[in-house]
């Protein structure tokens, strides 16, 4: 980028006419949400990808030609989980999709951590998609200015806590890496002077580095905007209090206004991150990307996510206990129902068709789509019959954290099998705190309390402690879930330590990790 460029968008008139421009755009886009006829655009949404794909190789087997509504394509084209793509389409001409699932060439592939599936996902990213999430990054800040209207954004810097953006090269001449990598990358030259950090640092692959220049960089930078992970943006402060020798965020940074986080329930973080940060005016705003597409922002003048529906995704939503049968009824927005816990599915503008997310979601309206992520089709716990799931977990240790005075700064739960028949199993928490409970007994106490108020399964099963016994906690020294994850080679960016497991096996590896197998 070239210097006067930087010093004209760095300008403080530039910046003020940014702001305003944001503003101007987030009455715009504020308004546009909550007039869109979203049954009408979702259907729009869907026919426009299956006329761009129908002379692929995907759809001509699925006579995409023929398909003239949504009750066509569900017709004509079966759910698909990662591994059932990758083995009937990615895997055999990986990198070379042109032509097999979308017309174009694909210009980068996200690698997913694969947490329901253990291992690297491989998710193709072309130009269309690289435009769909930049349209709902936005819709995220158009949302929170429509709440909140004179918070300067540009006046400072956005800050973007994300994953390396040295992208690797396939033969075909796609790139892969971190896909938060990618948005940064591919980001404008223009708006470059509006956030950090710079493309030099961007680059560095080594989290432990990155993180310390990271913290000395940005300390005397007007950091308005802060996003990322919940867990690495708790790395980051600690660094910045390192630093500088100062309590909290907000001395650091004090014209911070907006927390973005997303990849994990907010909850148990909460409390955490007021105290850290030190200033109640600071506003935290959640959002839900994902590798295959974005699915939804909060909308602050609800309290809630928002299905995100006109931006080159499709969404249908399948009932969680149907999701293995032969004929799952596959909802959309025309007919999805309040408080059901549903599987999501995307068919996207990356050519990915009927596809199983592995995410959870709860509606709470259908005529403006609000809904709470409630976990992973895989992330659950019913290894003795209690159907526990992450939503009800999250709420249970954040109830137990919040009335015994603890900062949780991360947790795990698995299930331990009885060592004899007779013997009940139990849960195992190993949870890393900021701040210990005042009293561990008691935090174990309303921790079960909580489960048997919230699931009434768990309180059966709970009944004299014959089937499961009262819950255990284990506590994981500071910094110890970071150590685990280095171990694994997933340190930094857009990791995450996997909450849940109810085959007990990333239980036991853990407990083994920290010594108490």
């Amino acid at each position: 980028m070239s210097a006067w460029l930087e010093r004209l968008t760095g300008s403080g008139l530039a910046r003020r006419l940014a702001d305003a421009g944001l503003r101007r755009y987030s009455l715009f886009r504020s308004r546009q949400l909550d007039r869109q006829d979203l049954v009408k655009r979702q259907q729009q949404e869907l026919l426009r990808l299956v006329r761009y794909a129908q002379e692929t190789r995907f759809g001509k087997e699925h006579r995409f030609a023929e398909i003239r509504s949504v009750a066509d394509f569900q017709q004509r084209v079966p759910l698909r989980t990662y591994e059932q793509y990758w083995n009937d389409y990615l895997g055999a001409t990986y990198p070379r999709l042109r032509g097999v699932t979308w017309p174009e060439h694909i210009p980068y592939y996200a690698l997913s951590s694969g947490t329901t599936t253990g291992s690297t996902k491989y998710i193709p990213v072309t130009r269309q998609m690289v435009a769909s999430n930049k349209k709902a990054a936005l819709t995220n800040l158009a949302l929170f200015l429509a709440k909140y209207p004179h918070a300067p954004i540009f006046r400072g810097r956005i800050f973007f806590l994300g994953g390396s953006t040295d992208l690797k090269q396939n033969e075909d001449g796609s790139l892969y890496g971190d896909l938060s990598g990618i948005a940064a990358r591919d980001l404008p030259d223009p708006l470059r002077p509006y956030f950090y950090p710079p493309p030099d640092v961007a680059l560095l692959g080594n989290w432990e580095q990155k993180v310390q220049i990271l913290a000395e960089q940005s300390a005397n930078l007007p950091i308005t905007v802060i996003s990322g992970v919940p867990s690495w943006l708790l790395t980051l402060f600690d660094y910045l209090k390192k630093v500088t020798g100062k309590s909290t965020v907000s001395e650091i940074w004090p014209e911070l206004r907006l927390v973005i986080h997303g990849g994990a329930m907010f909850d148990p973080y909460r409390r955490i991150f007021r105290e850290v940060i030190g200033n109640d005016s600071v506003v935290f705003q959640d959002t839900y990307p994902a590798s295959e597409g974005y699915v939804a922002v909060e909308d602050k003048r609800h309290g809630l996510l928002r299905l995100v529906g006109d931006h080159g995704i499709f969404f249908e939503f399948v009932p969680v206990e149907e999701l293995g049968s032969d004929r799952p009824t596959r909802h959309w927005v025309a007919d999805l129902e309040a408080g059901v816990n549903y599987a999501v599915v995307l068919t996207t503008c990356a050519g990915l068709y009927g596809y199983v997310l592995g995410d959870t979601v709860r509606f709470d309206r259908r005529d403006v789509p609000l809904l709470h992520f409630t976990g992973r089709t895989k992330y659950f716990l019913s290894a003795f019959g209690e159907h526990l799931i992450a939503e009800e977990i999250e709420r249970a240790v954040t109830i137990a954290a919040e009335a015994t005075g603890a900062l949780v700064v991360d947790f795990h739960v698995g299930p331990v099998f009885p060592a004899k028949a007779r013997d009940p199993g139990r849960h195992r928490y190993l949870i890393e705190f900021n701040r210990l409970p005042n009293e561990m007994a008691r935090f174990r106490q309303l921790l079960d309390e909580a489960l048997h108020e919230i699931n009434k399964d768990y309180a059966a099963y709970r009944v004299g402690s014959i089937t499961l016994g009262p819950p255990e906690v284990i506590v994981v020294r500071p910094g110890g879930f970071a150590e685990w994850m280095k171990s694994k080679g997933k340190y930094g960016g857009q990791h995450k330590v996997p909450r849940m497991d109810n085959t007990g096996k990333i239980t036991e590896e853990l407990s083994r990790y920290f010594g108490m197998g």
